[in-house]
C-alpha cells in the first residue's frame, strides 16, 4: 500500500469513528463532551475512552 493511500484510509477511519461516537451520544442522550475530537486524533483509542472512561465517580478519585 502506498503512503498516500494509507493516509487517506486512516483519515477516513478516524472521521468515521468520530461520527460514530457523536451519533451514539446523540441517540443515547449521552454527553459526548470532547470525545469526538479525541477520536479524530487518536482513532480507536478515542472510541475506547468514550465507552470506558467513567467520569461519574462520587469521590472524585480515579
Amino acid at each position: 500500500m502506498d503512503f498516500a493511500a494509507f493516509l487517506v484510509a486512516t483519515l477516513a477511519g478516524h472521521i468515521g469513528f468520530a461520527i460514530f461516537v457523536a451519533g451514539h451520544a446523540f441517540l443515547t442522550d449521552r454527553d459526548a463532551g470532547y470525545w469526538p475530537y479525541v477520536t479524530l486524533v487518536l482513532g480507536l483509542a478515542g472510541v475506547a475512552g468514550y465507552f470506558f472512561y467513567d467520569r461519574t465517580t462520587d469521590s472524585g478519585r480515579i
